[in-house]
């Protein structure tokens, strides 16, 4: 992959993992794997972040639970198809992966920057107290034609400012990779409970009159 490609999409979260690995697929012989990262928020909330992980990046058959870990890469989506419907399913591909003994600086644990296309109209609407929300879906491309697609919430006034995007509006996102969750009804009888990941945004840019270099 291109320095430059790699450079439109960066993340690094530093948390407690609390899971083991469990297989996702391969990909020529190589394997990639799903545990979770608990990333602390300076409210004393936590965010539980998706992790995907090479076999030949970590020694998968370990025992990690507990650990301190701080991983750097790219937020990734693909498609999960579920029945007649497609899923779009995120997490943090990683690229490097450090042990720590401790970390103390809380601001700086999830951190992530994005350089993408604006694919959807933005949804721009207000809570009953009157804040200021907008969605945004954002296109980041990658080599070789693929794009992966980003979910992105901004508030305030970045609410406000992103709601006159237009589709293919170049832009670009500061934030964090935030977990949420949410109720699903499946039918008049059933619901479910579900986690939705998202970048929540502190500060955006419109990048205008730019052009990225696609490979």
């Amino acid at each position: 992959m291109s320095e430059k490609m790699m450079e439109n999409n960066k993340v690094t979260v530093i948390g407690e993992v609390i899971s083991g690995f469990t297989f996702s697929h391969e990909v020529f012989g190589e394997g990639f794997y799903m545990t979770e990262l608990l990333v602390n928020r300076l409210s004393n909330q936590a965010d539980v972040i998706p992790l995907m992980v090479s076999e030949r990046l970590m020694d998968i058959s370990g025992d990690y639970i507990g650990t301190v870990l701080e991983a750097s890469g790219q937020f990734r989506s693909y498609n999960r198809h579920e029945g007649s419907r497609n899923k779009l399913v995120l997490s943090v591909f990683v690229r490097e992966v450090n042990f720590l003994e401790s970390f103390d600086d809380y601001t700086k644990t999830n951190q992530i920057y994005l350089d993408g296309y604006v694919c959807k109209d933005p949804i721009y609407r207000k809570t009953p107290l009157g804040r200021e929300i907008a969605d945004l879906l954002v296109a980041v491309n990658r080599p070789y034609g693929k794009s992966d697609y980003i979910p992105c919430i901004a508030w305030g006034r970045n609410a406000r400012y992103a709601s006159g995007f237009e589709v293919g509006s170049r832009i670009r996102i500061w934030g964090r990779v935030q977990s949420r969750e949410y109720t699903k009804k499946l039918n008049e009888a059933e619901c479910e409970k579900r986690v939705a990941y998202e970048v929540s945004v502190s500060k955006l840019e419109e990048a205008v009159g730019e052009e990225e270099e696609i490979v």
